[in-house]
Parts: structure tokens; C-alpha cells; sequence
């Protein structure tokens, strides 16, 4: 479960993040997902709480916001949005699409004490 390792990741930048800023407690953390990343979120979540024990992090509410999958659309020259790599461009029903989003992870924001 890669997902153990990912948030392992999270928790490193969270305690960097507290000696950095002088907070005590993260109550709660707002992560980007794209639709294309490859994440469970179920794994993800139960990951968070395991991991999180011990840590400034611990017992916070884990927010998980899922971006979109983008492509840019050679038939139509626009980005679009897509669901799943193999779908067709929904503007013109192109099948020549270059997907230009939907791979990333990020922590949007979090909220401390």
C-alpha cells in the first residue's frame, strides 16, 4: 500500500511545517488529489489515522478534495476535462487527447493552533 508511504510524506511536512510556524495542533488538512494519481482514499484515510498518531497531526480531520482530469484536445485545440484517459473529448468527440492534469497530490491548506 503505497498510500502508508504517502502520508508518511504528509507528516514530515506537517512537523516541518510546526517548527517552522510555532503551531501545536493540526485540526484539520485539506489535500488535492487528481483523478489520475493513482490514490485510494479509503487506504489513504485509514493510512492518516495510523500514521498520525504521536503528531501534531493527530486526530485531525483529513479532507480529501479530487481535481479533475484535464487534456488538452488536438481536434478541438482546448483543455477540457475528462474522467478517464480513454474518453473522448466531450466538446467535439475528438479521440486525439494529451492529458495535461489530473497526476497531482498536494496539501491545499491546513488549519493549526
Amino acid at each position: 500500500m503505497h498510500e502508508m508511504s504517502l502520508v508518511e510524506g504528509i507528516r514530515a511536512i506537517v512537523e516541518d511545517q510546526s517548527h517552522t510556524h510555532a503551531f501545536t495542533r493540526v485540526t484539520r488538512l485539506r489535500l488535492e488529489i487528481g483523478r489520475f494519481a493513482g490514490v485510494e482514499k479509503q487506504a489513504l484515510e485509514f493510512a492518516w489515522d495510523e500514521v498520525m498518531r504521536g503528531c501534531v497531526a493527530e486526530g485531525a480531520k483529513l479532507e480529501i478534495i479530487v481535481l479533475p482530469g484535464q487534456a488538452m484536445c488536438f481536434d478541438c485545440a482546448r483543455m477540457i476535462e475528462i474522467n478517464d484517459r480513454f474518453d473522448p473529448c466531450p466538446l467535439c468527440g475528438g479521440g486525439k487527447l494529451l492529458p495535461q492534469g489530473g497526476n497531482e497530490m498536494r496539501i491545499k491548506d491546513m488549519e493549526v493552533l
